[in-house]
């Protein structure tokens, strides 16, 4: 009888052994007794809740989870509506966080953990940054772009630098405002698909190498057809008539030089500071010699672009189509992602330009007058 309790008793080890999950995370939220902690799971572009834990009097929490090999997991520890702790997990991870309310948090027994923890220090410094420098009104713009310029190259070097890691994948997501993401040049698709693939040697079944192998074709494919359009023959252009700053229509067949800039944007960081460092030198040094540049913006926000023409003093022809994505124009000149630029040269498309630094558009500039 005794021998046959042992055998059973670790049976019931073994089996609990095998039910148990493979990755923990030990806890200790500061003063927060009695109080609850929220555990979330990242599902790609939303939180899904796994659990609640009750806060112990010591302040201990505890939660395991199941992770699947090669397919490490980002789950976050919620305090009501604030976050106060980002991990990423990797099977049979066990791992301690020390944390207060306020979202301070430490963290041992996972590498990546550590490393996402100064992932998202690092974004937070950069968008206070920015913030700081919008909010004094006696900074000038040049200054937002240094700002995002030196973040942008620093990010670069961190993804290439770690391109085995999955804590790059909400690098490459991360946005300076939801319509201007920091990685936004067209030929971030090349760093996108550079990255995942070397990410998908560890990870091939990860939901999150996944989600950046789609939008890193997205990319690509934006970048494919900019290059198509490109290297197309000339062809004349479709005319555009939209309401300028007076809430009279300006034609773009009206406003032509005998070079002219067609230029798509909206009123976005990155987009004002390409107005002051790019397009403002290039048309005070060519405008008198009939260099035009015609600029929509798809701002449905009108009052938006207003203050952003106004506050810049752009000297050219400044238009508005407030329909935004639902503009014609967008297919018409086959817009992919603001700020998009045409060449017009006299009345025809020059496939030949290639829009690039202040530089290169000069260098074309000289090049007709």
């Amino acid at each position: 009888m005794k021998s046959f309790k042992l055998i059973a008793a670790a049976a019931l080890v073994i089996f609990l052994s095998a039910c148990g999950h493979n990755t923990v995370i030990e806890g200790n939220l500061r003063d927060g007794a009695g109080k609850e902690v929220i555990v979330k799971l990242l599902d790609v572009n939303r939180f899904q809740v796994l659990d609640t834990l009750k806060v112990g009097k010591d302040g201990s929490f505890r939660y395991s989870l199941d992770v699947a090999e090669g397919e490490p997991e980002f789950v976050y520890l919620f305090y009501g509506d604030r976050r106060i702790a980002s991990l990423l997990l990797k099977n049979g991870d066990k791992v301690k966080v020390l944390t207060d309310t306020l979202g301070v948090y430490s963290v041992e027994g996972s590498e990546e953990s550590v490393k996402l923890q100064q992932v998202e220090r690092d974004y937070g410094k950069f968008q206070q940054e920015m913030e700081r420098i919008l909010d004094d009104e006696l900074s000038p713009d040049p200054s937002l772009s240094r700002c995002y310029v030196n973040y942008y190259r620093d990010r670069l070097k961190y993804v290439v630098g770690n391109c085995h890691s999955l804590t790059v994948v909400p690098v490459l997501f991360q946005q300076v405002n939801p319509s201007f993401p920091v990685f936004s040049r067209s030929t971030d698709g090349i760093v996108m698909k550079s990255i995942c693939d070397s990410l998908k040697t560890l990870y091939p079944q990860s939901r999150y190498v996944k989600a950046l192998e789609k939008e890193a074709a997205r990319r690509m494919d934006e970048m494919s057809l900019e290059n198509k359009l490109r290297a197309a023959e000339e062809v004349g252009y479709m005319d555009i008539e939209l309401p300028s700053m007076n809430g009279k229509n300006v034609k773009l067949s009206e406003s032509l030089g005998k070079v002219t800039l067609l230029y798509f944007w909206a009123s976005t960081v990155e987009q004002k500071m390409f107005n002051l460092d790019t397009l403002l030198p290039l048309y005070e040094e060519f405008h008198q010699n009939g260099f035009e540049i015609y600029a929509v913006s798809f701002d449905s926000d009108k009052t938006a672009w207003a203050r952003a023409v106004c506050n810049q003093n752009l000297p050219w022809v400044n238009v508005c189509d407030t329909r935004g994505a639902l503009s014609p124009y967008i297919d018409t000149y086959g817009i992919g992602a603001l700020p998009m630029m045409w060449m017009l040269d006299g009345d025809v498309i020059d496939p030949g330009f290639k829009a690039g630094s202040r530089d290169d558009i000069r260098h074309y500039l000289r090049g007709k007058f």
